[in-house]
């Protein structure tokens, strides 16, 4: 699949000496193990060239993967190529440094909103960034050399990403690319702990979020936490946002939005929706956001434009169970 842009890219990086990589704000664990797994592959493939990740923020969730590359002067990005991956539009690229590179390449498995870049390999149907950098090195195999430790940022992104290989998207593919990076060695039992264990403190928020979380009448869960509620539990706007994924299995909500207050001057609203059978990326994308199609994000300004949010997925959810069947 799309072997001529592959080639491209693989031409690109065995060309320049200096790499960079850039992913987008609000970093997860998809964008974080697809720069980390690439960057990786490249050390090791070419010893010799000098590979840059250098992030303006960091995901504690994700600090187990290690520490990134410090700032280097602007002039040296001058004469070096950028990787853009897992990001669909420029504004939401973290490190603005990516606009002084030589020539820059896009990866990215978003719905397309914008194009950027000297070559731009997209594939929407994808269930993360790093299943794609998977297929890069599979591609690549004879040319291109891996470890335990790059396979492990690439399959971290894979299980985060596909929601553990629940979500739409998810292939044979996907699975066949996950199982070539477990023969590498990944340790999995590590990592799912890593993943997935919380604290005590944090247990007790979840049984908050069952407790508050609200229905509409058409079948839209959603919940809304406010600065109050963050300081109560002491918990970061990444450990509140993770909440959403606490509302997905309510038979009959095919759709689960989380609001969460940031602490920022402007008063903004994190927005995540989530979503089974129904997309709902066009409500994202009213509301200052966009992602893919069953799981995206969006911004609001207040609890009334929160209100009017829900009140348009209330309607697409109405409409979509109207002409659709199968749904649970």
């Amino acid at each position: 699949m799309n072997k001529e842009v592959k080639e491209q890219i693989f031409s690109k990086i065995k060309e320049y000496n200096k790499i960079f990589l850039f992913r987008h704000v609000r970093n997860d664990g998809d964008c974080v193990g697809a720069t980390k797994g690439l960057k990786r592959i490249i050390q090791l493939t070419w010893p010799e060239k000098n590979v840059y990740l250098i992030d303006t923020e960091a995901s504690e969730h994700l600090e187990f993967l290690g520490e990134e590359d410090g700032p280097v002067a602007e002039d040296e990005y001058k004469d070096g190529l950028g990787i853009v991956i897992d990001t669909a539009s420029e504004a939401r690229i973290s490190n603005k440094n990516y606009l002084l590179c030589k020539e820059l390449i896009k990866i990215d498995h978003h719905i397309p909103l914008e194009d950027y870049g000297n070559i731009m390999w997209v594939e929407q149907e994808r269930s993360s960034a790093c299943e794609m950098i998977a297929d890069f090195y599979t591609t690549f195999k004879n040319k291109l050399k891996i470890d335990s430790e790059a396979a492990t940022y690439i399959y971290t992104g894979m299980v985060t990403d596909s929601g553990r290989f629940k979500y739409e998207g998810v292939t044979g593919d996907t699975l066949r690319a996950a199982a070539i990076m477990l023969d590498t060695g990944v340790d999995t039992e590590t990592l799912y702990a890593q993943l997935y264990l919380d604290d005590y403190d944090y247990f007790k928020f979840k049984a908050q979020v069952y407790k508050q979380v609200e229905l509409t009448e058409n079948g839209v869960a959603y919940i809304y936490i406010d600065k109050a509620m963050r300081q109560e539990f002491d918990l970061s706007l990444e450990q509140a946002s993770a909440c959403v994924n606490k509302l997905d299995s309510i038979r009959g909500a095919i759709c689960w939005i989380a609001f969460i207050e940031n602490n920022d001057e402007a008063g903004t609203i994190r927005v995540r929706l989530r979503s089974r059978f129904v997309h709902v990326n066009p409500i994202a994308e009213k509301y200052n956001g966009g992602g893919h199609a069953c799981a995206c994000g969006a911004t609001v300004y207040s609890r009334d434009e929160a209100m009017a949010l829900i009140k348009d997925a209330d309607a697409l959810v109405r409409e979509y169970k109207q002409t659709h069947e199968g749904w649970l």
